[in-house]
């Protein structure tokens, strides 16, 4: 079995409609949404909820009014500032440290895990897709990413399934690292603008770094054909396999609206042309 990895350094670039696109032409895998903070590919496949799961991450503190004699020991020691005068714990202060829980003289705080989100395992009508919901404001993003390729890898190995298709976080950060590590290839998807090609040289490092193969596709490279070629230059330069380039086209603005892929709203314009050609040469760098 083998993982794509479709990332970006930054947001907007068009990464989980290429994303949706080629989960309309692959055959035998499993759909994965790793962008559990801003997750949106289900607004294009429309997954069918088979199974959910909570996801329990961290811990806040309780007090408990009975047991509590208010010393104030909690109070001083929370370096977080999150009980107050009247011995109540903030969860959003609360950082979950557990100085207060393991020094209360009175065992009058309980230190129970935080509901944190949701993750779960649907159907849609490309296959089966593993996806997750994060708690507003909540933290350990990178850790509920593990958790849904790790099921997503698990449902693919038990349907004897060749390929997980991940559509990655943006940025480089924790969710990255978690979406990155030991996957056959990421694909980044960059567009020709000094952000997009300052953020795709950190994503690249990121790969490098964690000996990940690395391609690149250049959307919308019509805009900027300057910015496209020293995107093209530094993918050369780096031995990053340039995958393709993708035309500007409002079709996919279009389809997303419609809760399509391009194929199935348009399948005959030059983008759809162009992903099609990427997604061809992506199987034969994958060997799937």
């Amino acid at each position: 079995m083998k993982e794509l990895v479709v990332i970006s350094g930054k947001g907007g670039t068009g990464k989980t409609s290429i994303v949706s696109a080629f989960a309309s032409l692959a055959v035998n895998k499993v759909l994965c949404d790793a962008d559990v903070d801003a997750a949106d590919l289900h607004l294009i496949t429309d997954p069918a909820v088979r199974e959910q799961h909570d996801f329990f991450s961290g811990h806040t503190a309780r007090i408990d009014p009975d047991k509590c004699t208010q010393c104030g020991l909690c109070r001083d020691l929370c370096r977080w500032q999150a009980i107050s005068g009247e011995f109540v714990v903030d969860p959003i202060a609360c950082e979950g440290c557990g100085v207060c829980y393991y020094f209360c003289p009175e065992k009058a705080i309980a230190f129970p895990p935080t509901l944190s989100g949701e993750w779960f395992l649907s159907d849609t009508r490309f296959g089966p897709m593993v996806h997750a919901r994060l708690g507003i404001a909540e933290e350990n993003s990178g850790k509920l990413v593990t958790l849904i390729r790790q099921e997503g890898k698990k449902l693919a190995e038990a349907n004897h399934l060749d390929l997980l298709l991940t559509d990655g976080p943006p940025g480089i950060g924790c969710p990255v690292i978690a979406s990155v590590g030991r996957a056959s290839a990421v694909l980044i998807v960059t567009e020709p603008t000094v952000s997009g090609y300052h953020d795709m040289e950190r994503v690249v490092q990121l790969s490098t770094h964690f000996n990940v193969p690395a391609m690149v596709c250049i959307n919308k490279f019509d805009l900027n054909p300057d910015q496209s070629q020293a995107i093209e230059q530094f993918a050369q330069k780096n031995q990053v396999t340039l995958i393709g380039r993708i035309p500007f086209d409002p079709v996919f603005t279009t389809a997303m609206v419609r809760g399509q892929t391009i194929f199935e709203y348009d399948g005959d314009g030059l983008a759809a042309a162009a992903v099609q050609k990427i997604w061809d040469r992506v199987s034969r760098e994958l060997w799937i």
